[in-house]
């Protein structure tokens, strides 16, 4: 399979696939806030999509969206002096009347619509003459506050035709990556970071799928040189865009996982090394994969594991983190991490207690763990393991090392049937337990 054909298949993959249904619902929040503030049943005028699907660089699985409902300029009287909760209300109120069954409730500065598979966050405005929108603000009180949303979607429009279509297609990649890693990067800074970087190089001015692997090394060296600060300036509006966790560290990380792929050229290991890259929605390589089929057929071993992208939508917007304390007759030796900093390996019969460090999730989530056993060791006794399985209500698991090989545990925190943050960690054994 040629590049080209590699990312052609991939950026298909990414495609959103309910488009129509988000598109019905953002009609029928529209319709029915038109004829409680302005007696007409128009299911487009008044409201702008906004966020990742209103600039054009969602992908499948999103699940949080974003609009603007514009007020009635007349209607400002009634709400400017400290009646930002009033007017959130009000529209929260109206959405429940029309969808009595549905969920609605006031998350401090939208109205927040849940559906099965989404949630629509709508945020009421005022329109100002220079284009910006006065959103109200319930955070410590009560105030107005200022976005820019047109800007920034103009922005996305514009830079998009300079680049030869390159930036939404770079910002669409870029989300298969922070969900394969579990990188919580809001949309808005993905999209300011994939702007800054075509901006800053013409390289790929006229280039196209053909050169998607080249692109994507130098996007992922970029991100991993940039220096840590707290904040960007958002594409189109200059608009704070705050950063919820690191992201250099994963991205050099990437970064070398795109120098191996690239050094595959065309061969059929190439479309696994890119999956490493940007997971599941990256096309496999037919030959590699009806090799693979063959040799599944001739294990001695029962494939058992499951892929937590078969059991819920996975779009991350949050952080976790888990580490692993490591002891050994009672007595706490060091965490895991600490171990592998240090390039050091587990012996067996050693206990470890894995446990969420921290995490940023507002609300109550699930939380799910998947031990996988990898190595011939783990082939031959037949426990590769790999299920998908709830937490207990306590954020830790307990596990034991016995055998040789490289062992990964992930953890998935889950909300409203998203993943929304998820974490991972090797445990590197060296020798088995006495049998």
């Amino acid at each position: 399979m040629s590049i080209s054909q590699m990312f052609q298949d991939f950026l298909s993959n990414l495609k959103v696939d309910n488009a129509d249904t988000i598109t019905l619902r953002y009609e029928e929040i529209t319709s029915c806030l038109n004829k409680k503030f302005r007696d007409t049943n128009s299911k487009t005028a008044n409201s702008l999509q906004v966020g990742s699907y209103g600039r054009w660089t969602a992908i499948k699985g999103i699940s949080d969206l974003d609009m603007l409902y514009i007020m009635p300029k007349g209607k400002w009287d009634d709400y400017k002096d400290g009646k930002q909760s009033q007017l959130l209300n009000d529209t929260k109120e109206t959405i429940k009347a029309r969808y009595p069954t549905t969920e609605v409730f006031v998350d401090r500065l939208v109205v927040c619509v849940q559906y099965a598979s989404f949630h629509v966050e709508v945020q009421p405005v005022f329109e100002q003459d220079d284009g910006s929108f006065k959103y109200p603000d319930t955070y410590n009180g009560s105030s107005w506050k200022i976005t820019k949303p047109c800007e920034e979607i103009a922005a996305m429009k514009d830079f998009v035709a300079e680049k030869n279509k390159n930036l939404r297609r770079l910002c669409k990649m870029a989300r298969a990556w922070k969900n394969k890693h579990g990188i919580g990067m809001g949309g808005l800074l993905i999209d300011t970071l994939a702007h800054n970087f075509l901006r800053d190089t013409t390289d790929y001015d006229d280039k196209s799928y053909l050169y998607y692997d080249w692109m994507s090394r130098d996007f992922f060296k970029y991100l991993s040189e940039l220096p840590e600060q707290d904040r960007y300036a958002a594409l189109g509006s200059g608009q704070h865009v705050k950063i919820k966790a690191k992201f250099q560290k994963k991205a050099k990380k990437a970064y070398e996982l795109c120098l191996k792929a690239i050094e595959a050229g065309t061969e059929d290991t190439a479309n696994s090394k890119w999956k490493k890259v940007y997971g599941r929605p990256f096309p496999a390589n037919s030959a590699a994969v009806a090799s693979e089929s063959i040799a599944k057929a001739s294990k001695t071993w029962t494939d058992t594991e499951e892929f937590i992208e078969f059991k819920f939508l996975v779009d991350i917007r949050r952080n976790i983190k888990i580490d692993c304390d490591v002891l050994q007759n009672g007595f706490r030796e060091t965490s895991l991490r600490d171990l592998l900093n240090r390039r050091r390996r587990l012996s067996p019969k050693k206990k470890l207690k894995f446990h969420v460090v921290s995490h940023d999730i507002a609300g109550a989530f699930d939380l799910y763990w998947k031990v996988l056993n990898r190595g011939s060791e783990a082939e031959r006794r037949n426990e590769i393991r790999g299920q998908i399985l709830s937490d207990a209500g306590y954020m830790r698991r307990e596990e034991n090392t016995r055998f040789e090989g490289e062992h990964i545990v992930e953890c998935y925190a889950v909300q409203k049937g998203i993943v929304i943050a998820k974490d991972r960690i090797h445990v590197p054994i060296e020798g088995e337990e006495d049998e």
